[in-house]
């Protein structure tokens, strides 16, 4: 077998030589540079049934993906489809983080998709988005985001349905305007809020078929407010209560929304568990 030439070796060396340097002056990869493949969604991308397309620019390191109730923390950057980048949490300097179903569809879907650490590209249709033609400045028809999930909070676990929520129990004490209560916990403090002051609380709410309608256990956020700004039986309610006290109101519809609310408020009557948690700012 002959040696190769030394002019054939030489060539060989030259190219290597030439492909290194290409992928030595090759720009790096950067979520603030304008993708080259906005529109159309390109045929590697993977697309499910809603429309919503992706593809994985970089594998994470986690294992586990985010469900709708969990909050992550991501930076991305989101242009349309001519070019126009719009928002950017990497030119911010500052990731974002949000419980998933806060957000628009195809990022609730989207980002199920994914785990820690991994970057994907995604291609999401209007009606996933802000439509085709929304108002307020945002963005309209398909945008194209590219997401990196920097971290995942689990949502702590939905409060069990009461077991008497159907109806007010002989053991709850009934006061004259229907308001019923019974104490879940006695509380560590002495004072009581007024009727102009803040609180800060943790609760859940049902239907009296069992349908938790708001929860701010399950966001993992208390809540605060003047008692003046909420239902009436709320503001008569937590005045009975002192701090550290957990309790459960049965709240008859005529002290909570009525029995035909405005849309999107529960009927009839309603059933909370609160902790009070702390009177005054």
């Amino acid at each position: 077998m002959k040696a190769p030439s030394t002019r054939l070796t030489a060539t060989v060396l030259s190219l290597v030589l030439l492909l290194t340097s290409w992928a030595s002056e090759a720009p790096a990869y950067s979520m603030t540079t304008t993708p080259s493949d906005l529109s159309p969604v390109p045929a590697d991308a993977q697309t499910t049934d809603s429309g919503l397309a992706s593809r994985v620019l970089k594998a994470g390191s986690g294992s586990d993906s985010p469900k709708t109730a969990d909050t992550v923390t991501v930076h991305y950057s989101g242009w349309t489809t001519d070019g126009r980048m719009f928002d950017s949490s990497v030119t911010r300097g500052q990731p974002a983080s949000f419980p998933l179903n806060r957000v628009i569809p195809g990022w609730t879907e989207g980002l199920q998709l994914m785990v820690e650490g991994e970057k994907r590209r995604f291609w999401i249709p209007a009606k996933l988005a802000y439509g085709e033609n929304p108002a307020g400045g945002r963005p309209g028809g398909l945008l194209v985001f590219d997401v990196e999930l920097l971290s995942i909070q689990k949502a702590p676990k939905p409060p069990k349905v009461p077991e008497d929520v159907a109806s007010i129990p002989e053991n709850a004490k009934v006061r004259p305007s229907g308001l019923a209560s019974r104490v879940l916990k006695a509380g560590t403090g002495e004072k009581k809020p007024g009727r102009t002051e803040m609180v800060t609380v943790h609760y859940s709410g049902w239907t009296t078929d069992g349908r938790m309608f708001d929860s701010s256990v399950t966001r993992g956020q208390p809540a605060s407010f003047g008692l003046r700004q909420v239902i009436a039986g709320w503001t008569e309610g937590l005045q009975l209560m002192v701090e550290g006290e957990k309790r459960r109101f049965w709240i008859p519809a005529k002290l909570a929304y009525g029995e035909n609310p405005p849309r999107g408020a529960p009927a009839g009557m309603l059933v909370f568990d609160v902790e009070l948690i702390k009177i005054g700012r």
